[in-house]
């Protein structure tokens, strides 16, 4: 009896974890509980008989099957009998309201295909490993080889670069508005004016057109126009342009490597023929405006020289200057003769009478001299003409003929400048200031690289994945929201 309550709880246990019978039906509850039980106890019967085998009866009580001890026993073992059958009922079902509680999750089906997942894979055919295939096919087995040539060049110029190679660094921080002729270069050569020029020295456009229609991705269309042709002059030709060095590299991809050479050659020609004409421009613009600079100099000091004379010839003084020194030694020597005249008088004054006519003729000198002093001091500063001045103060025209001297001064010095200009346009438009350097010749290919098959079928693909991958997540977007 010992041993069948532990066997009972582990089998309740275990129907409650595993929620079902191997049968697959539910655990019955409440009366029918007790019927499904697995173990039952023995009968009272063979209970005592086994508890009679164990225990050895005491002094003076009955057998086994008589006497009041033995059925006192039985009794107490039917009642702990039952008490342990109750508890074993309230247990089980304890756990069978306990596991009703517990919310039972379905299992999961296993994984089929639907009908939005054969979409899925046909829209994957279609978008994706369908054009794919297409252009690998067509990279492979119908694009023709392309063959490249490539030319380095820059723009260098005669004149002295010292000063340049020593602010170079200062006015790449300043920076420069002025575009440069390798600027100028780049903007020529995908211009419309070189694509015409080429075309008319080697028939690019006959040429690009000879692979259509087969090629007709890469090949030109007949009857291009010119717009046409500078559009596809885009494709065919690279620029890489280096602003701070001013290296320009070009290449020329085209069907032929001799034509590619051709072309290449053509522009690296033409470059250097709008080199040169941006130097005649340049000459022909530096000798008109050093010719403008030296006739306006010479105008200007025309008038300053005219303006002199007429100033020697309305106060009849040829430099006031000079003028000027010239009266004042005059009134030096007046100075110094009314100085002995003083001193003869008072010489005479001391040894003759006063009534003496010496005396008188003395003093009538000295008068003479100081109004003579007093007349050519008034001639410096007085408009008067009596008094013999030029009928203008000397302070006013010593001022006007120094401006006038000054102007003729700056005048010369203007021509001077203007006329070294002008040799110096004349010696630069004797000789070309700028010219194209050719560091990479036109190059002839040996193989053909172009188009790079495995590149653009990277890129295709991965841009092809792409798009599919963006339109299937706007596709399950709006399926969930809706």
């Amino acid at each position: 009896m010992t041993q069948d309550r532990p066997a009972a709880r582990r089998k309740a246990a275990a129907q409650f974890r595993t929620g079902r019978k191997h049968s697959g039906q539910s655990t019955p509850a409440g009366p029918e509980a007790e019927a499904a039980e697995p173990v039952q106890p023995a009968e009272p019967e063979q209970s005592a008989a086994a508890e009679a085998g164990n225990v050895a009866p005491l002094p003076g009580a009955r057998g086994p099957r008589g006497g009041k001890a033995g059925q006192g026993g039985k009794k107490k073992k039917r009642r702990k009998l039952r008490k342990w059958r109750s508890q074993a009922k309230a247990a089980l079902a304890e756990l069978e309201a306990v596991r009703d509680q517990q919310p039972a999750f379905p299992v999961a089906r296993s994984a089929h295909m639907r009908r939005r997942h054969w979409g899925l894979a046909a829209s994957f055919v279609l978008m994706v490993l369908a054009p794919l295939a297409a252009t690998v096919f067509y990279l492979f087995a119908v694009a023709e080889d392309q063959y490249a040539s490539t030319a380095g060049f820059t723009v260098r110029s005669q004149e002295s670069s010292g000063a340049n190679d020593l602010l170079g660094g200062l006015a790449s921080f300043a920076g420069n508005t002025t575009a440069s002729d390798s600027d100028i270069l780049y903007e020529f050569i995908q211009s419309q004016e070189l694509v015409a020029a080429v075309e008319a020295r080697t028939g690019l456009s006959a040429h690009y057109a000879s692979r259509w229609p087969q090629d007709w991705v890469f090949a030109l269309w007949p009857r291009a126009t010119v717009e046409d042709l500078t559009w596809y002059w885009q494709r065919m030709v690279r620029i890489a342009y280096d602003g701070g060095s001013g290296l320009t590299e070009v290449q020329v991809t085209a069907f032929d490597p001799q034509m590619a050479q051709a072309i290449t050659r053509a522009i690296v020609e033409e470059s250097q023929t709008r080199i040169n004409a941006l130097n005649d421009q340049a000459r022909a613009d530096a000798m008109r405006y050093a010719e403008a600079d030296l006739a306006e100099a010479l105008e200007r000091l025309k008038g300053a020289r005219e303006a002199l004379t007429q100033f020697r010839t309305r106060t009849r003084i040829v430099d006031p200057e000079a003028d000027i020194q010239g009266r004042m030694g005059v009134m030096n020597n007046l100075q110094q003769q009314l100085a002995e005249a003083l001193i003869e008088y008072d010489l005479l004054a001391g040894t003759v009478s006063p009534g003496d006519v010496r005396l008188n003729k003395a003093q009538q000198q000295i008068e003479v001299i100081r109004s003579r002093i007093n007349i050519e001091r008034q001639t410096f500063a007085s408009s008067n003409t009596d008094t013999g001045g030029v009928g203008e103060d000397y302070p006013s025209l010593i001022a006007e003929f120094e401006r006038l001297t000054v102007d003729r001064e700056y005048a010369e010095e203007a021509y001077r400048a203007a006329l070294t200009a002008l040799e110096a346009a004349r010696d630069d438009a004797a000789r070309q200031s700028r010219y194209l350097a050719t560091y990479i010749t036109p190059t002839l290919a040996g193989e053909a690289e172009y188009p790079r098959r495995f590149v653009l079928s990277a890129l295709i693909g991965l841009f092809l994945l792409l798009v599919w991958s963006i339109s299937v997540l706007i596709f399950y977007s709006v399926r969930d929201r809706s």
